[in-house]
């Protein structure tokens, strides 16, 4: 379930109050505890990311709490406060309040809970979830593979740990795209085999979350001492990023839990991304694929090009890529379509009432959606996203519950309209006294 708060919205109150307690079956997890008790552990938790103020989060305490007490003793439920602990979720994504997770075998890639939720439902979800555990392990399958430079394991993939040399670095890292985070360490270094188990396990997560955009690497000091000695490296372990066309690498000051390296890595993954491209919703395939790799969609019904000309067109595209630009690590999908173009799903939004431009937040694992009721430009734009973001967004359901039929249709060509051209008709053999009544002229 991600970011439910976006499409189920949350209310923010003044009066904040702890929504579990020590006297609960479910465990509060921070972020001192999360790492030795969930991501060590052997057994299946489900976890609760909530904040004390969110309404929805408040509905769901006491089926949570029922919940934990039905599987006590049978599967772990957890709850982390992500206002107090805000780093905990950030290796997971989490950006609305509840999210559920399910830590399974793979402790470093839960799964989203997409359940109801009551208290039936998520422990319907946890048995099935437990029983395929067993399942794997009856089977001999393991949901992680342990990576040792030096002897140690912890959860991440040997191979997502590049190995940096001296007659390596040059090409690997310093002729690189991409942002890499460079741990120079000694096999001696006690400190060096403690972060070993969390450089392998963020190493994981952060390939598969930045699709490689972002890259992990280690260099043995003691044997590479040209790359060592030109970056000063004098004690370990010693973390630089070295994003390209930037002279020196930047010191890396964050704490050394995978969930920090995993939330610094994202950061610089959002900060280095392009804004997400503008497209126009020529075909079902556009949109479905669009808003299924984003958590949220944006979609924009312009007026037609008659009424606007390309540099009106061209304006409104302007406003909304500014706003993708600004956006840019929420990762939404950004799309656009003509007014009468896509019927079906201007209808399926309710968007003929408020005129064109329009745009609409969709969220298409829920079916639910909000429309911007300000105005089309940066600030409106803005102050609707803000509203969503803090989950305090009027949302919808989709009519029908299904997405709507998407017509294919040729892609505008960056000019103005022209006015369809009608055809020439010869008069010259109609005889026009035929047609009127003389005494009526």
């Amino acid at each position: 379930m991600t970011s439910v708060a976006v499409v189920l919205g949350c209310s923010l109150v003044l009066s904040v109050q702890a929504l579990y307690s020590s006297g609960d079956d479910v465990v509060e997890l921070t972020a001192a505890n999360f790492n030795r008790e969930v991501i060590q552990s052997d057994g299946l938790w489900l976890v609760e990311f909530y904040a004390p103020w969110c309404g929805h989060c408040r509905s769901l305490a006491p089926e949570w709490k029922k919940a934990a007490t039905a599987l006590k003793g049978i599967v772990k439920v957890g709850a982390v406060d992500a206002d107090q602990h805000g780093s905990v979720g950030g290796p997971y994504g989490i950006r609305g309040f509840p999210t559920i997770k399910i830590f399974g075998a793979n402790k470093n890639m839960p799964e989203d809970y997409q359940g109801a939720r009551s208290s039936q439902a998520i422990v319907d979800a946890a048995m099935n979830s437990l029983r395929s555990l067993v399942k794997e392990r009856l089977s001999g399958k393991s949901g992680s593979s342990g990576y040792s430079k030096q002897g140690g394991g912890g959860g991440g993939n040997k191979n997502d740990v590049v190995e940096l040399t001296d007659s390596n670095f040059e090409k690997m890292v310093l002729g690189s795209d991409d942002v890499w985070l460079v741990e120079f360490f000694a096999p001696w270094c006690g400190h060096c085999k403690n972060l070993e188990p969390e450089w392998a396990a963020a190493a994981t997560s952060v390939k598969e979350q930045t699709k490689g955009k972002v890259r992990l690497g280690a260099l043995d000091a003691t044997v590479h001492q040209g790359v060592s000695s030109r970056y000063g490296i004098r004690g370990f372990p010693t973390i630089k990023i070295f994003r390209k066309g930037e002279q020196q690498p930047e010191d890396y000051q964050g704490g050394r839990s995978r969930g920090d390296i995993i939330a610094k890595a994202l950061e610089l993954f959002s900060d280095d991304a392009p804004a997400p491209e503008m497209l126009e919703i020529l075909s079902e395939d556009i949109l479905k694929n669009t808003c299924e790799d984003s958590q949220l969609c944006l979609i924009a019904v312009l007026p037609h090009i008659l009424d606007t000309g390309a540099e009106g067109r061209n304006g409104y595209l302007e406003v909304m890529t500014k706003m993708a630009d600004k956006y840019k690590k929420k990762m939404w999908g950004w799309m656009w379509t003509e007014a009468g173009a896509q019927m079906e799903l201007e209808a399926s939004l309710g968007i003929g009432g408020f005129g064109y431009p329009a745009m609409a937040a969709i969220n298409t694992r829920k079916m639910k959606f909000a429309l911007l009721k300000g105005s089309f430009s940066e600030t409106g734009i803005h102050e609707f996203l803000r509203e969503l973001s803090v989950g305090r967004g009027s949302t919808a359901t989709f009519g029908g519950g299904a997405m709507p039929k998407i017509h294919t249709v040729e892609a505008w060509d960056g000019k103005d309209g022209q006015l369809p051209v009608e055809d020439d008709y010869d008069l010259s053999d109609v005889d026009l006294d035929d047609d009127f009544d003389k005494d009526e002229l």
